[in-house]
């Protein structure tokens, strides 16, 4: 029996790895390999200038903040463009659900986006059933 033990020893040795460098070499390429990680990452940091937000992500990200901080769905956006100070939306959105649809109670927020799209304010323009439209004045009446 104890040659078996022996025998099983003598094939895990065998088939162990190979032994790691001495504790003083391991440490040095330790210390080499961050250095250059370290390195790497202060070269992606230096070359690529922040990412802008695309009109689209603004969109987005302008409807879900407004949907998050409202607690109400918003269904559109029906006007968007830049400004000096970032971006300026104006948000359609559903304030009360009626039936029949037609009846329900919509509303547009104007939202204010700062340059990176995150938002800085908002407030109601305009109230109004799903299925009115604006009044026109006709002839200056």
């Amino acid at each position: 029996m104890s040659n078996t033990k022996n025998t099983s020893q003598s094939q895990r040795s065998q088939n162990a790895p190979a032994r790691k460098p001495s504790p003083q070499n391991s440490s040095a390429d330790a210390e080499s390999e961050t250095e250059e990680q370290d390195t790497g990452r202060r070269a992606e940091h230096r070359e690529a200038p922040p990412r802008r937000p695309s009109p689209m992500d603004v969109l987005r990200h302008a409807r879900a903040q407004l949907q998050e901080l409202t607690g109400m769905t918003a269904e559109n956006v029906s006007s968007f463009e830049q400004t000096e100070d970032g971006w300026s939306l104006e948000v359609e959105v559903l304030e009360l659900s009626r039936v029949p649809d037609t009846m329900s109670l919509m509303a547009s927020y104007q939202v204010e986006l700062d340059p990176d799209g995150e938002l800085t304010g908002y407030r109601r323009v305009r109230r109004y059933e799903r299925g009115r439209a604006d009044a026109h004045r006709a002839g200056g009446r």
